[in-house]
């Protein structure tokens, strides 16, 4: 079996106590296969020192840091000023700069000539996500003929989108170093296709793409997805923790609505906050009876849109209490603050509304999250954003378009006074698929292809 290197923007490292599934997914397959997660250990210094090295078992943590000018140009300012909101249908928000673009390429670099003398022969590269497209192109210059795979967890945007973007071509371009790309969806996966056939006259016959000059790459749809079991024990465990104690007696018989995301504008936040008003405007009899608890910890703080949405949203929140709070009732709680996974499965299987509404996303994990808590005999209801790539697999949640805020708060009535015999045929569905494709089905998936990846046929037919 091949000693595995993945390659992400930043490291889940093992002294980590807030890792997502995801981190626990590559830290166990690294455990089975041996291998190194490299990558930013999050430090921004004056002067960047040598990797830092972590051995634990058959694993090996390689680290370094960056400098402010590197952070600020490659992660503040490329990567999360541009690609992350283009990636997310918004290019009313890119503020692209040739410098930050610059930026991004040199440090991509940085990563290659760092990573460079931690390869073996034989060794499998996954690298992951938006940060990093142009890695493999840059450890090709340095000789690397190893199999690379990367995966997009993010969107990718229609072809006329990701034409507005001034460096597009060349950043594109950077797929073709790959041996497999994974995307989240089939539409993520047609969009790739189409950019390549429409702007770089490439040919594709299936999920293979031939460019001009002969390079050819296999590419595919991965749905990402959890450790379902592992959630669903970690949900019952939950439930005679102290913390949940205390969150029942201060509900009061009252039903819970959990929202949780990372702050970020690409989640819909101020119109989930919106439609719950409507729903308290429109259901006088919900007064005092529902309890909405929004968990949305800050993150990339230093951007001013992320500032921007955190002070509407508490602005929105306390003009929604101040309607209609009494004595005895708040209706919306807001968190600003991580919760720790063993803790937040135990709300999710208290809650008996999830909202999971972003108005653009690759997957959305706490939807499945929040299926994969619930208790079989008493399942709540998902209220699921039609734009979550979640959505192409999640058929039995109350799917919703998260710009109508009318359409939302509909759903969320309806979520309430759903009969509990609905309720466990939809989650019964949706646990079904969970089970069957997993976070583990996920990573065997996408490493098969790409150590298994068959020659490409002789005749490419043109996309249709």
């Amino acid at each position: 079996m091949s000693r595995l290197v993945v390659v992400s923007n930043r490291v889940a490292q093992p002294h980590e106590t807030k890792a997502g599934g995801l981190a626990t997914a590559m830290q166990a397959m690294l455990a089975e296969r041996g291998g190194i997660w490299f990558g930013w250990d999050g430090e921004v210094v004056a002067e960047p020192g040598p990797l830092h090295h972590d051995e634990r078992g058959r694993v090996l943590y390689a680290t370094f840091d960056l400098n402010q000018q590197d952070y600020d140009e490659f992660y503040a300012g490329f990567s999360n000023r541009v690609l992350w909101p283009l990636f997310h249908y918004r290019p009313d928000l890119v503020d692209f700069h040739r410098g930050t673009y610059a930026g991004y390429q040199r440090v991509n670099a940085l990563y290659a000539t760092r990573l460079l003398p931690l390869i073996k022969a034989g060794d499998l590269i996954w690298i992951h996500d938006y940060h990093l497209i142009p890695l493999a192109a840059e450890l090709r210059r340095l000789g690397v003929s190893n199999r690379i795979g990367f995966f997009l967890h993010t969107p990718l945007p229609a072809v006329e989108l990701l034409r507005t973007l001034p460096c597009h071509n060349e950043l594109m371009e950077g797929f073709q170093a790959y041996d497999v790309v994974g995307l989240q969806t089939e539409p993520d996966l047609h969009a790739l296709h189409e950019y390549y056939v429409q702007t770089l006259n490439a040919r594709v016959r299936g999920e293979w793409l031939r460019m001009p000059n002969g390079r050819r790459f296999d590419t595919g749809a991965f749905p990402i997805s959890i450790d379902t079991e592992t959630i669903a024990r970690q949900a019952e465990k939950a439930v005679g923790l102290p913390a949940m104690d205390r969150l029942y007696d201060s509900l009061s018989g009252r039903a819970l609505v959990i929202g949780v995301d990372r702050l970020d504008y690409s989640k819909g936040l101020p119109a989930r906050f919106e439609a719950f008003g409507r729903l308290l405007e429109h259901n006088k009899s919900l007064h005092g009876r529902v309890t909405m608890l929004q968990i949305a910890p800050p993150s990339r703080t230093e951007v001013p849109e992320y500032k921007k949405i955190r002070a509407e949203l508490e602005q929105m929140a306390g003009h929604i209490n101040g309607l209609y709070a009494a004595p005895d009732w708040i209706p919306i709680r807001y968190v600003n603050r991580a919760i720790p996974q063993a803790l937040l499965a135990g709300y999710y299987r208290a809650a008996q509304v999830a909202l999971v509404t972003p108005l653009r996303d690759g997957m959305n994990l706490v939807a499945k999250e929040y299926v994969a808590s619930q208790d079989p005999e008493d399942p709540g209801v998902l209220v699921l954003s039609r734009f979550a790539g979640a959505a192409l697999e999640m058929e039995a949640a109350l799917q919703v378009n998260p710009f109508d805020q009318e359409e939302i708060a509909e759903a969320m009535a309806r979520a309430l006074h759903m009969s509990r015999a609905e309720r466990r045929v939809r989650w019964q569905v949706m646990m079904e698929q969970l089970r069957h494709r997993d976070i583990t089905a996920w990573r065997e998936s996408f490493l098969d292809r790409l150590t298994e990846r068959k020659l490409l046929p002789a005749q490419i037919g043109r996309s249709a």
